[in-house]
């Protein structure tokens, strides 16, 4: 009953936050009751619950009988005791039972109310406005032009005003001077008169938000915003500075809408409780000075340990600054090993990359970065030792009063809760010092509990305190991990009889004998700990294709020796090297040199084996949903029970299913020729994959689909936009990642359909910076470049001139040796390029394009993917917008449908088989409207004459409604889904179609 109420109450919470968005808000609720009281009430419920499970078991009575017993009517008191006593059974059930029910429903009601909360402080519209922000915590990120990383921090903002007019930092400054002077006198008459605003302190308003504030070198255009965005790094936790801010919704806001990656950006920053989002715009030079802040901003809601968060704070700020110095100074390999040095130590990631945040990935060793319960655990037994050592030599005396495990047991609490909190106290920290107080309870009350009811009780409490921890990766990895390692010691558990045996050996053979026993000991410890990787790897499976959608397969081998490097080297000496620092810096900075060191190593190590080619293939994509993670859990569980307790055969049916269902969801995803539109997280940069399943045995090289990828930039070259913030690296890893969840293994043919001036007009350098730092117009050049490297490519068609391309091919080749043993050759994707499938149904064809011409914007590639062969016979073309979180659950495509010109043209219905015109699907990448005035005057393409065609593009387009009509374009499709202005005059409607 313990682990069925304590399972249903997660699961219940789980399923309220997942519904309550659909649920009507309940003003009464948020106003009338409070989290605090219902938390306190939830626990004094469950208490209650335990003790009355505990509280009178019935025995069996014993009863002494012989064989000349008889039965007499002095047994009726015996039989009036046990109807007694199961009346009393039956009503403590019935109490039970209601009070199991309570504690569900009540827990249903937290997790309601807190949401409800969370929705009445959110922000709920676009605004710009000038507002009192306060710094909580260290920054997410910092910014660095040279890097080319934002700013992201967590934010409380107070007294709202709507910005009316552009404000400067003088200005800005001017507010912070007089407002200061105000809250001085205690009055708030005075105005403050900015340019032509007249804002007075009493219309501000005084709504209290949590926000996500962030900043990026491209936004500063002006030097003195450039230079105060340079400083936002520098604001520490607790600095109060004016800010005028353009405030976003959650769901408005780019971090939430735009997921190339399948990352639901929405619920992490609702389960870090951020109201909205913000991008700075102009900042105060001047703080608000500490004395004044605790009057501007002093809320019921801060405690004393709010404060004491905020030193914390500041000291994990100072840390991070003292590893900052000398930053730009690093070579880029140092720069990394030296964030990876201080999150090991703070968790702060603020300094790691992209670059290594993946390669972390790639190894299957991500969670290494993270804060775990081996910090904390490890930091509190050194200082419980330590503190134990001093106390013998000082006053040994204090043991007649305390005993020397209570001596320790407070010492490990306080130095894991203090080091849970310097580090964030996230989850797994969290998780570890309130275990090591419960345990600790749990010996002095004598109670026989075991641990991982313990465990199960922390994880429901956790859940009561903050409901949207249930959002968190790191709260499920975390216990579920802990629970997995607990269970496995159960099951090994089991007396070593070697040391027994050896006792009794004769002395003649006791070196020859202990030499074996100790090879024999250390197979031992390498298959136990292999057991356990794998153990924990196999159970882990599920829930991290949940989570993430796919599996590093090579973190089974390097997590093998890695995971002993980190917990008995660089853990050990980084924390060591963090207490030194306290008395001795310089000291500090020598040990961390070396961890820094090791740590350089071991990236090292981890790049050259990415290299190796059976690492092309390190990834596990499965799309996964409830069921199979169900149907795993099944396999797993006569593992999980006691031996003997079922038997473990009963595992083969739903192994047999799982692998059923994984067969069956791979094949369903090339069973229908389908075009994914792929998000990129950039709104003029489109990708689009086309998986086309051979339909009998004519498949090329002995496929049986053929994948084409087709990239193109839509920037329109006559109006100004902002620069792709995209990397080659990001989009390259991005669209690997989408079709390897498509279980695309191999790609046919890349199109880049938008020309590059850099392939043309430009000498490739022959040795580039490292880092690779593409401009716009080779971004997606060196994204099918790299890409190449992941997938194997058979062809590559390039729109312009593509002339420098073997230059720049070699000059990646120099910056990156792994991809010399590849390379692919680039052809012109120019007007009338055609290519044919093996079956002769498939054929993709290059309408513009002319290299020839000394003008760029008629150089971009519009391509038509036509289908033939009988009618009937021929599966049309599904067009979905791709879903990274569920790819099996990816949509139809939003389209406009155009007025259907073809109903009025008479069909030959009398004969069946006869050849009708291909199907059409017409991709456009224009970007100036010469493209469409050229194809006009020189193309006549007799195919669009009478077969309908689907054209999909983006909103920017400048084709016009006589090419629409002339192509016989019935449905129209955008990649940033808004409405094609010269599909307008055509008599538009909006619907929604699967297979156009």
């Amino acid at each position: 009953m313990y682990w069925l109420v304590g399972g249903l109450i997660i699961v219940v919470m789980m399923g309220v936050l997942a519904v309550a968005d659909s649920m009507p808000s309940v003003s009464s609720l948020v106003d009338t009751i409070n989290l605090s009281v219902l938390a306190l009430i939830l626990v004094m419920m469950s208490l209650a619950l335990i003790m009355l499970s505990r509280l009178y078991t019935p025995a069996t009575p014993a009863v002494q009988s012989t064989p000349f017993s008889s039965q007499t009517s002095s047994q009726s008191p015996v039989i009036e005791l046990s109807i007694t006593k199961r009346l009393l059974l039956l009503v403590r059930h019935i109490v039970v039972v209601i009070l199991a029910a309570g504690l569900i429903g009540v827990s249903a009601l937290q997790a309601l109310v807190s949401h409800q909360q969370a929705e009445s402080s959110k922000i709920t519209a676009p605004l710009r406005v000038q507002a009192l922000v306060t710094i909580e915590g260290i920054s997410d990120s910092v910014l660095d032009a040279a890097a080319d990383t934002g700013y992201r921090q967590v934010a409380v903002i107070t007294h709202l005003s709507p910005l009316v007019s552009e404000l400067t930092p003088q200005d800005l400054d001017n507010i912070t001077a007089s407002h200061l002077t105000d809250v001085q006198s205690h009055t708030n008459k005075n105005s403050l008169s900015i340019k032509s605003n007249s804002i007075n302190l009493d219309t501000l308003h005084t709504d209290r938000h949590r926000i996500l504030l962030s900043a990026y070198p491209q936004s500063s255009r002006r030097p003195d915003t450039a230079k105060q965005f340079a400083n936002l790094s520098q604001l520490k936790p607790g600095e109060t500075r004016w800010m005028s801010l353009a405030l976003s919704p959650l769901a408005m806001a780019e971090q939430a809408t735009s997921s190339p990656s399948g990352f639901d950006s929405y619920r992490w920053l609702r389960g870090r409780h951020i109201d909205g989002v913000a991008r700075v715009l102009v900042t105060a030079t001047q703080p608000v000075s500490t004395a004044d802040t605790d009057l501007l901003v002093a809320s019921s809601s801060l405690s004393h340990l709010s404060r004491v968060r905020t030193y914390i704070d500041r000291g994990r700020w100072q840390l991070r600054q003292h590893f900052y110095q000398g930053w730009h100074v690093l070579t880029g390999d140092e720069q990394q090993a030296k964030a990876v040095t201080l999150s090991l130590l703070t968790g702060d990631r603020s300094l790691i990359s992209r670059d290594t945040k993946e390669l972390y990935q790639l190894a299957g060793i991500s969670h290494l970065l993270a804060i775990s319960g081996t910090h904390v655990l490890f930091l509190a037994i050194v200082l419980a030792g330590a503190a134990v050592m001093i106390v013998n030599q000082l006053y040994p005396a204090l043991y007649r009063y305390v005993p020397r495990w209570q001596v320790r047991w407070w010492v490990m609490i306080g130095a894991a809760f203090v080091y849970a909190l310097f580090t964030g106290f996230d989850v797994p920290a969290a998780r570890t010092a309130w275990m090591l107080f419960a345990i600790g309870l749990m010996r002095l009350s004598l109670l026989p509990v075991s641990t991982m009811r313990v465990l199960l009780a922390l994880a429901v409490l956790m859940a009561w305190c903050d409901p949207y921890v249930l959002w968190q990766a790191g709260y499920w990895l975390s216990f579920v991990a802990v629970a997995l390692l607990l269970k496995y010691e159960d099951r090994s558990h089991h007396p070593h009889t070697l040391a027994s045996t050896q006792t009794n050996t004769p002395s003649s053979y006791q070196n020859e004998a202990g030499g074996r026993l100790w090879l024999r000991q250390r197979w031992g410890v390498a298959k136990r700990v292999f057991k356990l990787q794998f153990w924990l790897f196999i159970a882990l499976l599920p829930i991290t294709l949940l989570l993430f959608g796919k599996a590093s397969l090579w973190g089974l081998i390097i997590n093998m020796f890695a995971i002993g490097l980190f917990g008995w080297v660089i853990v050990p000496l980084n924390l060591l090297a963090g207490l030194i620092y306290l008395l001795s810096p310089t000291l500090a900075d020598g040990l961390w040199s070396f961890v820094t060191a090791i740590i350089l190593s071991l990236h090292q190590l981890i790049d050259w084996l990415t290299t190796l080619p059976a690492l092309s293939a390190a990834w596990l994509y499965t799309p996964i949903n409830m069921a199979i993670v169900l149907m795993m859990v099944l396999v797993i569980l006569p593992w999980l029970l006691p031996r003997g307790f079922i038997s473990r055969g009963l595992a083969l049916p739903p192994l047999v299913l799982l692998m059923m269902t994984v067969y069956a969801n791979q094949q369903s995803l090339m069973a229908v020729p389908t075009l994914y539109l792929l998000p990129t997280g950039d709104q003029y940069i489109s990708a689009s994959v086309l998986q086309y399943p051979m339909t009998d045995d004519s498949g090329e090289s002995g496929e049986d689909e053929v994948s084409w990828l087709f990239l193109a930039d839509h920037r329109p070259i006559d109006a100004p936009t902002m620069p792709s913030r995209l990397t080659a690296e990001a989009l390259s890893a991005t669209v690997a990642q989408q079709l390897g969840s498509l279980s695309i293994k191999r790609l046919h043919g890349v199109v880049v359909q938008s020309s590059s001036a850099d392939l043309s007009q430009r000498q490739i350098n022959d040795d580039p910076p490292k880092s690779l730092e593409a401009s716009t117009s080779e971004l997606l050049p060196l994204t099918v470049l790299q890409l190449s490297q992941h997938l194997p490519t058979y062809q590559y068609w390039q729109a312009g001139r593509i002339d420098r391309w073997p230059a720049l091919q070699a000059a990646y080749q120099v910056t990156h040796p792994a991809a010399a043993k590849s390379s692919i050759s680039a052809q012109r994707c120019e007007e009338g390029k055609t290519w044919q499938s093996a079956n002769n149904k498939l054929s993709i064809t290059a309408m513009t394009g002319w290299r020839q011409i000394e003008d760029a914007s008629v150089w971009d590639c519009t391509i038509a993917i036509d289908l033939s062969g009988i009618k009937g016979s021929r599966m049309p073309i599904q067009v979905l917008r791709y879903n990274a979180a569920a790819p099996l659950k990816s949509s139809a495509a939003s389209v406009q449908a155009l007025l259907d010109r073809l109903a009025t043209q008479p069909s030959d219905s009398s004969s069946p088989q006869r050849h009708t015109p291909p199907e059409r699907i017409i991709l456009n990448a224009d970007s100036h409207a010469r493209v469409w005035q050229l194809w006009s005057l020189m193309c006549t393409d007799e195919r669009a004459t009478s077969a309908q065609s689907s054209w999909i593009g983006h909103s920017t387009s400048s084709v016009t409604a006589d090419v629409l009509e002339r192509q016989r374009v019935g449905v129209v499709i955008t990649h940033d889904d808004k409405i094609l202005p010269a599909a307008l005059p055509l008599e538009t409607r909006d619907t929604s179609m699967a297979s156009p």
